[in-house]
């Protein structure tokens, strides 16, 4: 029988830091996540989405939205691709070190077809159970962004435009999942 050794935070920690910059872990209840480099289409959407939400959160003046940083939840170490962190949060945060203690008030993760399905529920719950408002998984070779938070789950599917306001004081968020998913990687 197999055994598994589990790290500690402080060692993932060292590990991260000697760690050559394009390597990416996570780590899970002490197991070390080795997360491959994403295809050029799942970067091409995340960054679509990552400026549609920054846009309109610097407008509103509603928080913070970054990418690919490390979130320490209660058991685990993620990295969302796109993450919101609203400003009543932000005062809570030391923004100049990595992991950020604590979730973000929105996880997104953009869904290769590699992920398994366990896997990424598994993060759902991890993020939620941490204190997430709400997880966005988005599956561009579907075309559907998968919205979980307190309310349950629901799905939009494009060319249907995504809304969303619950998670933004009211302040409605559109995005067109048509334009979203565009295959041009120009547009």
């Amino acid at each position: 029988m197999a055994t598994t050794t589990k790290l500690s935070f402080e060692e993932f920690q060292k590990l991260q830091e000697a760690a050559d910059e394009n390597v990416r872990y996570e780590l899970d209840e002490g197991e070390l996540i080795l997360t491959p480099s994403p295809a050029p289409w799942h970067n091409i959407v995340a960054i679509r989405l990552s400026h549609a939400l920054k846009t309109f959160v610097q407008k509103h003046r509603l928080g913070i939205v970054i990418s690919e940083v490390d979130f320490r939840l209660s058991r685990a170490v993620r990295k969302p691709d796109v993450a919101f962190i609203a400003k009543e949060r932000i005062k809570d945060l030391d923004l100049h070190h990595a992991p950020i203690e604590g979730a973000p008030s929105l996880a997104i993760e953009i869904i290769s077809p590699s992920n398994l399905a366990q896997d990424t529920l598994k993060k759902v719950h991890q993020y939620l159970a941490a204190g997430c408002n709400a997880v966005w998984l988005v599956y561009p070779y579907l075309g559907i962004i998968e919205i979980h938070d307190i309310a349950g789950i629901r799905e939009v599917t494009a060319p249907n435009p995504f809304n969303e306001e619950r998670l933004f004081q009211g302040i409605a968020f559109s995005l067109s999942l048509t334009e979203l998913f565009d295959e041009d990687p120009e547009r």
